[in-house]
């Protein structure tokens, strides 16, 4: 399993916005308590998707120009982009079933 990938806005032009897959955007940030707990189920999400999904993490706090313009209020949020557009966002600790359930549809 590769290492999930970090982006910041200087690429998230590239990595997300123009990315062929489905990108699933981890916001977090290095004090938030659920986004530690949230971090084994990304990374379990990023194997079970491997190939379908791309997944990348962004720090809110290192990265303020993109989650103001996503207008994200809290972390974590995760945030599903495809073809350039977010299509469906989650936010707070999600179980890895629920965000299964909820983004495989727009993908599969």
């Amino acid at each position: 399993m590769d290492e999930i990938i970090h982006v910041n806005e200087a690429d998230f032009q590239n990595e997300v916005l123009e990315s062929e897959l489905p990108v699933l955007v981890d916001f977090t940030a290095i004090w938030c308590g659920p986004c530690k707990t949230l971090d084994h189920v990304v990374a379990k999400l990023e194997k079970d998707w491997e190939g379908q999904v791309k997944i990348v993490k962004l720090d809110i706090d290192n990265n303020p120009n993109i989650a103001v313009q996503y207008s994200v209020m809290s972390v974590p949020t995760l945030m599903l982009f495809i073809n350039g557009k977010e299509v469906h966002r989650l936010v707070g600790y999600q179980p890895k079933k629920r965000i299964i359930k909820i983004l495989t549809p727009y993908f599969s």
